[in-house]
Formats: C-alpha cells, sequence, structure tokens
C-alpha cells in the first residue's frame, strides 16, 4: 500500500490549511479562494455509493441553511470521480429528501486525502482494487485566516453527528467574538466560560452577572443580543 505521509504536512490545530486545487462538482476550486474571509467545514467520505456516507451526506444537506447563517461553507471530499458523485447526489436527494448544494471534491488518487491525513491505517485491507488506502471520516473546521480550529477524525464503520460540527462551529465563533470558553455540552444561549488570562476585577466589570465557582472556573451568561451566534 503506497501511502507517501512523509512527504505531507503535519496538520496540528493552529497550522495553516494546506492549499490545493482541485475538481469539483461545482467546478473547479483553488481551496483558499474558497475558504475567501469565511469559515469552511470540510470533510471527507471513504467512497461513494456507501450507506453511512449517503447518511451523512444527506444529513450536511439539510442542515447547510443553519451553517450558512453562520457565514460558514460546507465542502466534502470522496474518492471516487465526479461523475460519480453526481450520479450519488441523485441517490442523496431520493433517500434523504436533501439537495446537495455545496461542492464535492473528486479525490479518485487521493492526493488531497493523503495531503489532509486522512487515510485509514488501522484496517490494512480497507484498500481499493489498486491497493491505495481509503479515507477515513474526516472533519476539518477552518477559520477565515485559513487556519485549522478542529480535527475530528471517525472510522469508516461509524457515522458523524452533523449537529455536533454545527454545535462546535458555534462555540468557536462565540469564543473569537466574546473572548471566552464553553464548558461541556455548551449550545448557544447556555453560560459560557470566562477565559482565564481576565483577571476577576476585569471580568466583573465586563460581565456584571458572573459567578465563581472556583477562582478558575467562572460562568456568565452573554446578554441576550449575543448569546444567539449570528
Amino acid at each position: 500500500m503506497s501511502a507517501p505521509t512523509e512527504a505531507a504536512p503535519r496538520l496540528r490545530l493552529g497550522s495553516v490549511a494546506p492549499n490545493f486545487q482541485a475538481e469539483t462538482t461545482k467546478g473547479p476550486i483553488d481551496f483558499h479562494e474558497y475558504i475567501g474571509d469565511g469559515w469552511v467545514v470540510f470533510f471527507s467520505h471513504p467512497e461513494d455509493y456507501t450507506p453511512v456516507c449517503t447518511t451523512e451526506l444527506g444529513a450536511f444537506a439539510k442542515l447547510e441553511p443553519e451553517f450558512n447563517k453562520r457565514g460558514v461553507k460546507l465542502i466534502g471530499l470522496s474518492a471516487n470521480t465526479i461523475d460519480s458523485h453526481n450520479g450519488w447526489i441523485d441517490d442523496i436527494k431520493e433517500v434523504s429528501g436533501g439537495s446537495v448544494n455545496f461542492p464535492i471534491i473528486g479525490d479518485k488518487q487521493r492526493k488531497i486525502a493523503y495531503l489532509y491525513d486522512m487515510l485509514d491505517y488501522q484496517d490494512t485491507t480497507n484498500v481499493d482494487e489498486k491497493g491505495i488506502a481509503f479515507t477515513i471520516r474526516s472533519v476539518f473546521i477552518i477559520d477565515p485566516s485559513k487556519k485549522i480550529r478542529t480535527i475530528l477524525s471517525y472510522p469508516a464503520s461509524t457515522g458523524r453527528n452533523s449537529n455536533e460540527v454545527l454545535r462546535i462551529v458555534d462555540s468557536l465563533i462565540t469564543g473569537d467574538k466574546y473572548k471566552v470558553t464553553t464548558p461541556i455540552n455548551w449550545t448557544p444561549g447556555d453560560d459560557v466560560i470566562v477565559a482565564p488570562f481576565v483577571k476577576t476585577e476585569e471580568a466583573q466589570k465586563i460581565w456584571p452577572e458572573m459567578r465563581i465557582v472556583k477562582p478558575y472556573l467562572r460562568f456568565t451568561p452573554l446578554p441576550k443580543e449575543q448569546a444567539t451566534v449570528e
């Protein structure tokens, strides 16, 4: 199984998302140009016409308006041709009722999959007829400065949770905008955590409703006009 991962950049949170050019179901793209000055959720699939992938793309298609409200673009990748993708999109709509309006990258040779290390080494039998490793279910959330802010990897057998991806986006946007962090299971409207670097005296002026559980754990509601992620 050929896998030139040593030539691929090491992707970490905060590193710049590697740029690439590719053919998609919406035409050719330059990835950094596609990101533009907004957020992007970039996610991969093992192969077209597979059951778990079909349910996932249908879910993302139906949730796309919520991502768009937040200024977030979606883009998928599957290790097949554009012609294959186009046929598969019809199946996705039939099964889920959701129209796939975002682009899906054609990556038959796994070049972009290698670039983003979206490969399955857990099961060395998970290869195509040419012995090339299939892609796993990877998710990259990328911010307007082209930096990777979240990396999620799922095995081929496990479908993702599209609502959790949206929740992470909400947390990141809220944190960037108001310099706060979010606790476990947080959703918009819940209390947030005052960032540790903000001193308590300063924090009390900014968030008068702040409650101190521990010196390092301080909760506050956001003002109502701020509580909903735009």
